[in-house]
């Protein structure tokens, strides 16, 4: 089981209803696969040997029944460029837990906090491949990001 800050345990297999409130931000780099923005919430850790620079990839994906992760601009990545200002955030999500990462000392990922627990995440309606390397998204219980979380149902 993993705890978040406020106590709530949390293990493989629940559904959790996630989202977070959209905070404004602005588009730094673009490509086909993806827009890079400059990341509302975090501290860059000035002792990480990863040296974080403070953005984030928000995927582009012509497919509009691919799951592009937790994390997503408004308007749509499609239409951002260089130079956009948008909004990113979390909307109301359900996921499920399909694996749980725990560090101890925290890991090290190029920002503050360092996260102690990742609950790593696929929407209820994806299925779960079990040797896939980059399969789904991941939720840290000690994000700076103002990530909601409640329990749906026990797995």
């Amino acid at each position: 089981m993993a705890e978040d800050t406020h106590g709530q345990q949390f293990k493989v297999g629940d559904v959790l209803r996630v989202s977070c409130p959209p905070a404004p931000t602005r588009v730094v780099h673009a490509t086909p696969f993806d827009v890079t923005v400059e990341w509302p919430w975090a501290q860059i850790d000035p002792e990480s040997e990863l040296k974080w620079n403070g953005l984030r990839a928000i995927p582009r994906s012509e497919h509009t029944s691919e799951w592009n992760g937790l994390f997503q601009t408004t308007p749509d990545p499609r239409l951002l460029e260089v130079g956009s200002t948008c909004v990113v955030g979390v909307p109301e999500t359900l996921v499920r837990i399909v694996d749980i990462g725990r560090y101890d000392p925290p890991i090290d990922v190029g920002w503050l906090p360092r996260p102690h627990t990742l609950l790593i995440v696929l929407p209820v309606d994806q299925p779960h491949h079990p040797d896939a390397e980059e399969e789904g998204d991941t939720i840290d219980l000690e994000s700076a990001a103002p990530i909601e979380i409640e329990l749906v149902a026990r797995g």
